[in-house]
């Protein structure tokens, strides 16, 4: 075994292997990574959609299995839309550059490799069991792989050696691509998710518009920021953990509707539902308050539902009956036996400690020990969509008091399969109180030392409310949770394609 520099891994025996095929492909002439277009006349799905016997094509992808057979061989080669069998016979094959006689002998046997990118001209048939395949006539070296590939094996009911450590997947998600065709089909999906909620959105007249990601103050959420620093400014900018200020901002300026898909970052813990950069789509629509949310939202989720689930003959319970809406605190009445509405916060921690529950301290603010509750008791039983609504106005610093109670909020969350899907105000547009409970939730957050949040009053927004906001229904759709759920994976990582890991010694 030979090794790089010292800061690099040791080379494999296979690959010492190939970087000497490397070398011998290009003292025989060929560039192993040439840079001249390759021509593609059709796809493999293109292949299988509209098949004609001897058709002549022109595809390349990259080969995935191998099998030499004397003077004739099969292999299996991968494009962007699927597989399909190819076949090459000695006396028929060629490639530019090596004389035609030498390209079985050498090239296919000797320097070709399972993982290299190749180009493939030949004509369409079928084998004696009927499957398509392709006659190779001309060969093309497109991109040498030095790195050999995890190799699948499969038969009827088994699929053996597959790639399928998680961590090993996560980490190298292009690997993971390569070898486990499922892996595609769900990102494929998830961009069709975001572009079916950009047409629902679209075709309703509202905006999309972008807003900056390098914040002078970490607003629109609670949660701890990543700190950077503007040399030339010489001053501190936070990454986005939300954009809601910046789209209501929007509001004031006279838009009646914009929405954003917002990459968003929290510097915080990881589990299998949440990562420190995630996906969050924010619509404000001017006018319009939680109720009209809730059923803007419910037909939203239906949409997707119908879309991407379900078809739409097959109208199950789901579509027919209207989402469950209750209010947080008859939730924690229903799952825990406690009617805690009239209770102090002293109340509320006995009432933790006879649920045991230990998120909490003596400087644990109300608002958080009534959220642990929930979290801990509650939300796991809500599987069917359901709407957890009216808030204790201390738990939603930018909301509306309800018009009803003065100790609640106009707020709502979506709950389906255990999990929060999306958080929606009728949003405060009153200055003076809004700043008045800003400030309110710096003080509480300061004396909770189970809090390392940052929260700071933007100012700047405080004087666009002044100016005046139109009455306001606003809404954050977690997109990762709910591609997780429209794709059925468990886990966040799962469907972002690079997910923040913990280095690897």
């Amino acid at each position: 075994m030979i090794r790089c520099k010292k800061k690099y891994m040791p080379l494999s025996e296979q690959q010492i292997i190939r970087r000497k095929k490397l070398d011998q492909l290009k003292k025989i002439g060929i560039n192993p990574y040439p840079s001249e277009e390759y021509i593609t006349t059709i796809t493999i799905s293109g292949i299988y959609d509209n098949f004609i016997d001897k058709k002549i094509v022109s595809i390349a992808g990259r080969l995935m299995r191998l099998r030499i057979l004397g003077k004739a061989s099969f292999g299996e080669l991968k494009d962007h839309t699927g597989r399909i069998q190819i076949y090459m016979n000695k006396s028929c094959l060629s490639m530019d550059n090596i004389e035609k006689k030498y390209v079985y002998d050498i090239f296919l046997k000797k320097l070709l490799d399972i993982g290299d990118i190749i180009g493939i001209k030949g004509f369409l048939f079928r084998t004696k069991v009927n499957e398509i395949t392709i006659y190779v006539e001309k060969l093309s070296l497109l991109s040498k792989s030095i790195r050999p590939l995890p190799q699948v094996k499969k038969d009827k009911k088994n699929i053996y050696d597959s790639f399928s450590d998680v961590e090993q997947r996560y980490r190298m998600r292009y690997v993971d691509l390569i070898v486990n065709d499922k892996v595609k089909n769900i990102f494929i999906k998830r961009t069709r998710i975001i572009q079916c909620i950009r047409n629902f959105l679209d075709k309703k007249g509202y905006l999309e518009v972008d807003t900056p990601v390098l914040h002078p103050i970490p607003g629109g959420a609670v949660a701890r920021p990543f700190i950077t620093y503007h040399n030339t400014l010489k001053i501190p900018l936070y990454l986005r953990i939300a954009n809601e200020l910046y789209l209501k901002r929007l509001v004031v300026g006279g838009f009646h509707g914009v929405y954003e898909f917002s990459r968003n970052f929290r510097n915080e813990g990881m589990d299998r539902f949440h990562n420190p950069e995630f996906t969050v789509l924010e619509l404000y629509v001017a006018y319009k308050d939680y109720y009209w949310m809730m059923d803007f939202t419910e037909k939203l989720i239906k949409h997707m539902f119908i879309k991407f689930i379900y078809n739409n003959k097959d109208y199950s319970t789901f579509f027919k009956n209207s989402f469950s809406r209750i209010s947080i605190l008859d939730s924690i009445k229903n799952y825990t036996g406690f009617d805690i509405k009239e209770m102090d916060k002293n109340d509320l921690i006995n009432v933790c400690k006879k649920l045991q529950i230990e998120k909490y301290n003596n400087k644990t603010s109300k608002s958080k020990i009534i959220e642990n509750i929930f979290e801990e008791k509650c939300i796991k039983n809500y599987i069917n969509p359901t709407f957890i609504t009216d808030y204790p106005v201390e738990m939603s610093p930018l909301t509306k008091k309800h018009r009803d109670d003065n100790k609640l909020s106009e707020r709502f969350e979506l709950i389906i399969n255990g999990q929060e899907i999306a958080n929606a105000y009728s949003e405060l547009n009153d200055p003076i109180d809004q700043l008045k409970r800003l400030q309110k939730k710096i003080n509480l957050l300061k004396n909770d030392n189970t809090n390392e949040n940052t929260v700071l009053i933007d100012k700047d927004f405080i004087r666009a409310l002044e100016f005046g906001m139109p009455p306001t229904a606003g809404i954050g759709i977690g997109i990762d949770r709910l591609v997780m759920l429209l794709t059925k994976n468990k886990s966040i990582q799962d469907v972002l394609f690079f997910p923040q890991m913990r280095p690897k010694k």
